[in-house]
């Protein structure tokens, strides 16, 4: 029987407060948030913490023993960097564990600045080998790494063996065609991208024609996509519309389909990886307790017994309709044509 090894951390995504205690009711060790603003990618209106509601909910985590990430993940530029430094001071000052940052003069502030505050370096640094992760460990002291959805499985194992940082890596969630976030698509279709302005399809760039016959749905006056009567209607992204290509309409870009690593588990823990991550701040806190919940039954089967762990009916059962599209991938993770 193998030996059980350490529980990667399950980091669990938070976009209010019910939600940030729904991650630590149902298991989660860290819940990842942002500030209401655009320091992080998902600036939604009515999403993220003002400064009371962050207070209570690092209290919260804190009385139970969890730790609270705040994600300072967008980047800045030079007109607005001392909008992300105070951002970075507020993290520091309300007693975040870590902060989430992309932009290397960020992580240069934040080092200096604030010496003890943990840094991970964001997905949406795009650090995909270790020698940009070792760079960055070198220069501005980071102790974790979130990886790009861009790597198979034995690359992560091998970005782990080359490396001191802690890697992070994707678990569940939303998956996106762009180079994490850095989307050209909706750059060209609103002058806004996520990386810089904190949102992907700004809502007050967002139209919807209702008809008799169904609903179109628009995004910087581009048609994104055209639903029936009673279909169900998604959140016009370009990638994920539908499109009139070669005498059909399909999805032309990008599938709506969701990341689904529960059978990958038992890698997972063996080649070393420290942190799973949830994707989903835009979620209910309903969302967050059934996948954390999943999530952390799954994780401790694993490394109790990883000789024995199967995936569960019940897991698939909780996690296949919140998937989108009601679809599943591996997606990089697993190449098995190579």
């Amino acid at each position: 029987m193998t030996a059980a090894r350490a529980a990667p951390d399950l980091v669990c995504p938070a976009g209010g407060l019910p939600a940030l205690k729904a991650a630590v009711d149902h298991g989660a060790d860290c819940v990842y948030v942002g500030f209401r603003d655009e320091t992080n990618a998902r600036a939604f209106a009515g999403l993220n913490f003002d400064d009371r509601a962050l207070a209570d909910g690092i209290a919260y985590a804190h009385r139970r023993n969890r730790r609270v990430l705040i994600a300072l993940n967008t980047y800045p530029g030079e007109a607005r960097f001392a909008r992300w430094t105070a951002a970075v001071d507020r993290a520091a000052q309300f007693g975040a564990d870590a902060i989430i940052v992309a932009d290397p003069g960020l992580l240069a502030y934040a080092r200096a600045t604030h010496p003890s505050l943990r840094l991970h370096l964001s997905v949406q640094g795009s650090a995909t080998s270790y020698e940009a992760i070792e760079f960055h460990r070198e220069r501005f002291g980071i102790q974790r790494a979130v990886l790009p959805r861009v790597l198979s499985v034995a690359q992560v194992a091998h970005t782990i063996a080359h490396t001191q940082v802690e890697i992070e890596v994707f678990g569940f969630g939303s998956l996106c065609v762009m180079v994490e976030g850095r989307c050209a698509l909706s750059a060209y279709a609103t002058g806004q991208g996520p990386n810089r302005h904190g949102v992907c399809s700004p809502a007050k760039f967002v139209e919807w024609d209702e008809r008799p016959d169904g609903m179109t749905t628009r995004l910087g006056g581009f048609l994104i996509d055209r639903f029936g009567s009673g279909e169900r209607a998604g959140y016009p992204t370009v990638c994920k519309g539908r499109y009139d290509v070669g005498g059909g309409r399909y999805y032309a870009i990008e599938e709506p389909t969701s990341l689904d690593t529960l059978e990958l588990l038992p890698e997972f823990v063996r080649i070393g990886v420290a942190a799973i991550k949830i994707e989903g701040r835009q979620r209910s806190p309903a969302y967050v307790a059934d996948v954390t919940r999943t999530w952390r039954e799954a994780i401790d089967a694993c490394v109790t017994a990883p000789d024995r762990f199967a995936v569960q009916p019940r897991w698939r059962a909780t996690l296949g309709p919140l998937c989108e599209g009601q679809a599943q991938t591996l997606g990089a993770y697993s190449r098995p044509w190579r």
